[in-house]
């Protein structure tokens, strides 16, 4: 929120905070009764302002108590003031080391009033955060839900003090960005998680700041807890400062603003950013308990919620000389102020009925009064005398504020799901190591079988080898016995001959022929005898031998046997063993199946208990904490189709025969790319190519309107836009867009090209594949939101090739001239839709960054709309740029020279 312009201190929206005077801090005494004239008002404890009782003790049923805290900020005289109100003084006084106001009636009267914490016109952006700020988000860090929110006066510096960015000086920056400061810097997000909403409520109407066409959320309530939700929101993750920084300087260029007599840029609508805080707590085990038992216990996570609320300013129309539309924003934020005004009225005075539901702001404020949340609310009020009845309404506020009592409660709960999913990764691994020891099992048998086989075979070969060897020396034994007997029988013959013939000779017989018939018989008779002895030797030798080859064989084949038995026994053992490992094992998972129900069920019968009897004890000494998580709640539809039929069956159907089919699919999968979590999974599964392939085979409408949104979505990830352009998708959306007539279809199609067009690397491609030419011809269909998302993807790609002439790889004109974009630009740069001169805008202002462009420019006549834009544009940062280009193009200043247009 800013004030009036002029030579004193200027608060600007997302600027800088100028002062001449030097920052004093203020100092912080004890707790005293506050005062009014001559009457006593009620004592407010002495405490650090947002806290709101001890952290211990109760649990998470049992609420503390804790009253809402409350500060005010007196902002310094703007330089109107300083002329207009230079004979007068200042309308209050205030005693800081007191923690005490004085706001003067006339000359002679005062009110005194005592806050908890009292913040001078010196008092630092730090010094303001420290003591209003740091302990309510030092309680959400600890489970707790917390709201921090800004009251007063339109131009008193609520925006200063809640939004500054602190862009030109870090020590302006507002609680926002230090808050996030301290969670980021307290939160691991390896384990846990930050996540951002940041909404708008604009003529009772909520209204996403990050999401412009979400312009209408709904308030859902528990109708038990009673707890109020937006599940509509944008949700998004942070990861660190630089994104949050982002994040909020998109919202703030949606947000409704208007020039007034008391503020150039009043804020029309009501800010709420809610940062919701998921942190793991480690349990210590002080029994000893074992490690299956440390394994079951489900981790506990506390979930905390900061609520940052900045609120419109009140405002009185005979002095804000509101008008037309103006009023009617008026009118509305004064009505919605009012009804937060009676409930805290309601409060302070114990009333049995407390109306919440007369506005939507005072339903989002209800777990901020009178419930579960630590408030601290800063009250900012001005000088000026002439703004007195305002400062009084406000400081009464700020009072009856203060008597109001919320019941600080911690939100903690049990983590099923991450236990579930552990066990089941233990369950996964044991079975894994199962069949690996099976599996190594079964290998060692048939190795050992191997090896016995071997051996079997090795050693029947020895056996054979020694037989041949011992047949043979047999044998040859043999041969020799018969040659010595045949050489004795010659022998033996010769000696007989010799004998008989000398006896014939002796006794005178011839013996010549008669010897020789007498003795034939014989020598036949000798021989058959012969060769019957030789037979009988070798029948005799032969058997001897079979015996020994038996004996033999029966000797070996015993010691195999004995060898073979041995090593059954050991594999029996082996074998026995691994049955009792594989028992074992089977156990101990059926052990962890059973523990894991066991555990279900509980946390059901506990859940139930707890919706049946608040904070009754469940089983034992144990005492679970209430779980008040939104997502309880039954899933969405799409979510239940997802878990039970799973993505690769969603995404065959966007190839069924039916059309119906096709289209329901495609509207599932396109439900499921809106949230980031489910991209990757969809990309990895083919889910981006299945897309392409809608939008290149079929003719419906619907399933192009669907399937664009849905790469859309999938295009606002940067690998996906790569892998997007080498599937040839800018081609299929350029020829969507070429024969769509549905201002929806084109609004879908252009949004997924604007998000192509803030890619560095695909400037060329995109270009050369007809993306820039697509864009410019969606332009004839003339709806609103088609054009805003065209100006969006040329501010995007201007954007990249501003960046690209500053690094000095990019050379020549831009693209878009030479496609002839900068005549549309020219054409719409007065436009009366917000959010299509604003992109155009930016466009203009980074064509004109590079040298290159200029001449082409000034030719088309976009030099008198960056003249425009550097003198009346509502955003400081974009009149800024402009008047910055102007001023450092030596083509501009030449032709603005001769034109003598002044634009210092």
């Amino acid at each position: 929120m800013s004030t009036t312009s002029g030579n004193g201190a200027v608060n600007y929206r997302n600027g800088t905070h100028r002062s001449s005077l030097r920052t004093q801090p203020s100092t912080s005494g004890a707790q005293k009764p506050s005062l009014k004239s001559k009457s006593v008002l009620r004592k407010s404890s002495p405490a650090a302002l947002g806290g709101g009782g001890s952290k211990s003790g109760g649990g998470a049923d049992a609420g503390v108590p804790g009253r809402v805290r409350v500060a005010v900020r007196l902002r310094p005289r703007n330089g109107e003031e300083l002329i207009a109100d230079a004979d007068f003084a200042d309308c209050v006084e205030l005693q800081p080391e007191l923690k005490r106001l004085k706001l003067r009636k006339n000359n002679w009267d005062t009110d005194t009033f005592e806050f908890d914490e009292v913040l001078t016109e010196y008092a630092s952006q730090k010094r303001v955060y420290e003591v209003v700020a740091k302990p309510v988000v030092e309680g959400v860090l600890d489970g707790y839900n917390g709201t921090i929110m800004a009251y007063g006066q339109t131009g008193t510096g609520k925006t200063y003090t809640l939004g500054q960015l602190g862009e030109e000086d870090v020590a302006d920056r507002g609680i926002m960005v230090r808050a996030m400061e301290d969670i980021l810097a307290e939160v691991s997000l390896e384990t846990n998680s930050i996540s951002v909403s940041y909404m708008q409520l604009y003529m009772e109407t909520v209204q996403d700041l990050l999401d412009p066409s979400n312009d209408n959320i709904a308030i859902v309530e528990d109708p038990k807890s009673g707890d109020v939700s937006l599940p509509g929101a944008t949700l998004v993750e942070i990861r660190d400062q630089q994104s949050f920084l982002e994040l909020l300087q998109l919202g703030e260029a949606h947000r409704f603003a208007a020039n007034t007599k008391l503020n150039t840029e009043s804020s029309r609508s009501h800010a709420i950013l809610m940062v919701n805080v998921r942190r793991s707590v480690k349990s210590s085990d002080s029994n000893g308990n074992s490690h299956m038992t440390n394994s079951l216990k489900p981790p506990v996570v506390r979930k905390g919620k900061l609520v940052v609320v900045d609120l419109a300013g009140s405002e009185r129309i005979n002095k804000s000389g509101s008008e037309g539309h103006t009023l009617e924003e008026a009118k509305s934020i004064n009505l919605s102020l009012s009804a937060l005004g009676k409930c805290i009225n309601a409060l302070a005075e114990n009333s049995s009925h407390v109306p919440f539901r007369d506005s939507k702001l005072t339903r989002l404020l209800r777990d901020s009064f009178g419930g579960t949340a630590r408030t601290s609310l800063v009250i900012t009020i001005g000088p000026s005398p002439r703004h007195r009845g305002e400062t009084t309404s406000t400081i009464m506020f700020g009072q009856r504020a203060m008597k109001v009592e919320n019941m600080v409660k911690l939100k903690e709960e049990f983590d099923y799901k991450s236990l579930s999913r552990r066990l089941e990764v233990q369950l996964d691994n044991l079975i894994e190591e199962n069949e690996r020891q099976q599996k190594a099992f079964v290998d060692e048998v048939e190795r050992i079988t191997v090896e016995a086989h071997n051996q079997i075979a090795e050693a029947e070969s020895r056996y054979a080898n020694a037989l041949e060897e011992e047949k043979q020396r047999y044998q040859n034994d043999y041969m020799e016995s018969i040659k010595k007997l045949e050489e004795n029988w010659s022998k033996n013959q010769k000696k007989l001959a010799a004998e008989r013939l000398a006896l014939g000779e002796k006794n005178g017989l011839d013996i010549t022929s008669n010897g020789n018939r007498s003795i034939a018989p014989a020598l036949e008779e000798v021989s058959e005898l012969k060769k019957l002895l030789q037979k009988e030797s070798q029948s005799k030798m032969a058997a001897e031998e079979e015996v020994n080859r038996l004996k033999q064989q029966l000797t070996e084949l015993k010691k195999v046997e004995v060898s073979g038995n041995s090593e059954i026994m050991r594999l029996h053992k082996m074998l026995e063993n691994e049955t009792q490992q594989k028992e074992k094992l089977e156990g101990e998972i059926a052990t962890l199946h059973s523990q894991l129900l066991q555990l279900s069920l509980t946390a059901d019968e506990t859940r139930r208990n707890l919706e049946q009897h608040g904070s009754e004890k469940t089983s034992g000494a144990l005492r679970l904490p209430q779980i008040q998580d939104p997502g309880n709640a039954e899933k969405p539809p799409v979510a239940r189709l997802f878990e039970q039929v799973g993505l690769q069956k969603i995404l065959s159907l966007l190839e069924a025969d039916d059309a119906d089919v096709r289209i329901h699919a495609v509207k599932v999968v396109a439900n499921l790319a809106a949230e980031e979590a489910n991209q990757q999974q969809i990309v990895e599964a083919g889910g981006l190519t299945s897309l392409l392939m809608l939008l290149k085979n079929t003719e419906d409408e619907t399933i192009h309107r669907v399937a664009a949104g849905a790469i859309a979505n999938l295009a606002m990830n940067e690998t996906n836009q790569e892998l997007i352009m080498d599937q040839g998708g800018i081609g299929l959306l350029a020829s969507t867009a070429a024969n769509a007539e549905d201002p929806q279809t084109l609004r879908m199609v252009a949004g997924a090209i604007a998000n192509l067009c803030g890619n560095d690397k695909l400037q060329t491609k995109l270009r050369s594949e007809g993306g820039i030419a697509a864009l410019l011809g969606m332009v004839r269909c003339g709806h609103p939101d088609v054009l805003a998302q065209v100006a969006r993807g040329i501010a995007n790609f201007a954007k990249c090739e501003s960046r690209a002439s500053t690094q000095g790889t990019k050379r020549g004109k831009s693209l878009l001239i030479e496609d002839g974009a900068l005549s549309w630009i020219v054409q719409n740069a007065k436009t009366e839709t917000a959010a299509i001169r604003r992109h155009i805008e930016l466009a203009l202002c980074h064509l004109a960054q590079h040298e290159g462009n200029a001449k082409e420019m000034v030719k088309e006549g976009a030099i008198w709309e960056l003249v425009r834009i550097s003198r009346d544009c509502s955003r400081e940062d974009i009149r800024s740029l402009a008047h910055r280009t102007l001023t450092s193009s030596p083509t501009f200043l030449t032709e603005l020279r001769r034109l003598r247009v002044d634009i210092r």
